[in-house]
């Protein structure tokens, strides 16, 4: 079987010139991912995070209007979208139809309200609502700026679809939270006092206490697992706690099946997928505020299996390593050990928030392989080997 390609440009160069740059490299990607299989007219939905508020680490515009101008030459009709709120607020870091070259669309409508319903049977997931204008498209570029999350390690091509096609209250309150649908506490040997020791153990105050439901909750997002374990600690004596790395799995898992039935609505030749390994912060790009830069830029990689440019990602950023004083100390409970051989983002997040699980489970579903050929783009010893370009300054003010 033969492996997928991923393709890969790297952010160093071989020469301080425009054709051995990042943006040359992007558009040779785009040129190797051949477009021509979406036709004259197609709409094109270009599916990324726009931010929230003063997260503005996200994909620059300036790769935005690169896709949409490769596109429009196949003569495709595309446009940008994301969730409602992502959408409306997009202006504020620098996306407009007039920057990205084309409309900016909610996913969802203007209300977050059109949607299919769609079935998942995963676990306490019966089904989640899909967005509407991102199912009517008849292709799809997943874009997307990669870096960590906290509760599955790693957000890249299949966090932007699951968690970034379907609305609002099924982001929240079904992916979010599906990771107690793995039990994890032994409701009988929860006693008053024993509740009150658990609770109070955390440093991350990541469980908590129900009064009214009389429950144990947990904020599995907060929770560093193996870099902390206090809980476990606590609970030695009495063994009300069983959580472990299948809660954290479960994200995942659901996570890979949101994801296929995003994809089951398209032609597969007409699917393809950039990961942007750069600006890598620890946390999503939900939190709505700059964050430091953990691992160096890397560069971009892109193909047409989802796995291997996933997991083509996650090898790169294991290669390349953390910025260990860039690592912010408002986190807590990190591993900083250079011997250790966990990945970076379990170095920060716990090694039971493994991001290689979605890649796992994606393979299991028959959604790509784990197996790539990784193909460099315009590497820098071959750009180093042609001839020197003619530099060229702004020495006068020019409309070119």
């Amino acid at each position: 079987m033969t492996k997928p390609k991923v393709y890969y440009g790297s952010i160093m160069h071989g020469q301080g010139a425009q054709f051995a740059s990042l943006g040359a490299k992007h558009d040779e990607i785009m040129n190797q991912l051949d477009f021509s299989t979406i036709k004259k007219k197609d709409k094109v939905a270009i599916k990324m995070h726009l931010g929230f508020k003063d997260g503005f680490q996200t994909v620059p515009v300036f790769f935005i209007r690169r896709i949409v101008k490769k596109l429009k030459e196949v003569g495709a009709y595309p446009f940008v979208t994301d969730n409602p709120t992502a959408v409306y607020n997009a202006v504020d870091r620098g996306y407009t139809q007039e920057t990205c070259g084309c409309p900016i669309i909610p996913f969802s409508g203007i209300k977050d309200g059109y949607h299919y319903k769609t079935e998942i049977n995963y676990r306490t997931v019966d089904y989640m609502n899909m967005g509407g204008v991102l199912h009517d498209a008849d292709a799809l570029i997943d874009v997307s700026h990669v870096k960590g999350h906290g509760t599955c390690g790693y957000g890249g091509a299949f966090k932007n679809l699951a968690l970034g096609a379907y609305c609002g209250k099924d982001r929240w309150h079904k992916i979010h939270g599906v990771e107690s649908s793995v039990p994890w506490f032994d409701e009988e040997k929860l006693t008053p006092e024993h509740v009150e020791k658990l609770t109070s153990s955390c440093p991350m105050k990541a469980m908590t206490w129900d009064k009214k439901k009389k429950k144990l909750n947990m904020s599995w997002y907060l929770c560093r697992n193996t870099n902390c374990l206090e809980c476990l600690k606590a609970d030695e004596e009495v063994g009300a706690l069983s959580l472990g790395p299948d809660n954290f799995a479960a994200f995942h898992e659901l996570m890979t099946i949101a994801t296929q039935k995003v994809l089951e609505t398209f032609d597969l030749e007409k699917v393809f997928y950039l990961n942007y390994l750069l600006d890598i912060t620890p946390q999503c790009d939900c939190t709505g505020f700059g964050q430091p830069i953990v691992v160096p830029d890397i560069g971009i990689v892109g193909g047409k299996d989802i796995v291997a440019v996933e997991e083509a990602s996650l090898d790169l950023i294991k290669q390349t390593g953390l910025i260990p004083d860039m690592v912010p100390k408002y986190i807590k409970r990190y591993n900083l050990d250079p011997d250790t051989d966990l990945h970076p983002f379990q170095q920060i997040w716990g090694a039971w928030k493994n991001p290689y699980l979605v890649c796992e489970y994606g393979e299991k579903l028959g959604m790509g392989s784990r197996d790539y050929e990784l193909i460099e783009i315009l590497s820098p010893e071959e750009t180093a080997k042609m001839d020197p370009a003619k530099i060229v300054y702004e020495d006068q003010p020019t409309f070119f």
